[in-house]
């Protein structure tokens, strides 16, 4: 056996069904796509929420509820994990730019440091927002706390 006598098994390929390519194919005229209406004409594509002119669902349901646009979105990061950061990167000091550069926060993120958790060193932490348990708990441990 060699390259050249290679063949597929047999019945495993299949000749491609080539419509509209007229009367003598046999797939002429409607292209297997039946007579004229949306579904027939070239580009057609339904809408994802299309129910054949049904009012759809979606617009059937009563809106609800308040979307507040001046929400402001914190990545929240607790003791614990602000002690396993300072253990693995080995740091005193923790402030935005260091959480940004070890890829933990993105540089838009806003950091909110909440109170679960325990330290074990007196770490200096800046940050958008703390609770207060988190910085009685820094506080305590003869840590700072800064507030950007």
């Amino acid at each position: 056996m060699e390259l050249h006598n290679l063949k597929p098994a047999k019945g495993s390929v299949k000749k491609r069904k080539r419509i509209a390519r007229g009367q003598g194919s046999g797939k002429g005229g409607t292209a297997t796509r039946g007579h004229k209406g949306q579904k027939s004409r070239s580009g057609y594509s339904r809408k994802r929420n299309f129910e054949g002119g049904q009012m759809p669902l979606q617009m059937r349901l009563p809106k609800r509820g308040f979307k507040n646009p001046n929400r402001v979105e914190y990545v929240v990061i607790n003791l614990d994990r602000l002690q396993a950061i300072a253990d693995k990167y080995g740091l005193k000091t923790i402030t935005i730019n260091e959480l940004v550069s070890n890829g933990i926060v993105g540089k838009t993120d806003r950091v909110k440091i909440l109170g679960r958790g325990e330290l074990t060193t007196a770490l200096t932490v800046s940050a958008h927002a703390i609770s207060a348990a988190a910085e009685k708990a820094i506080e305590e441990k003869g840590g700072q706390v800064s507030i950007i």
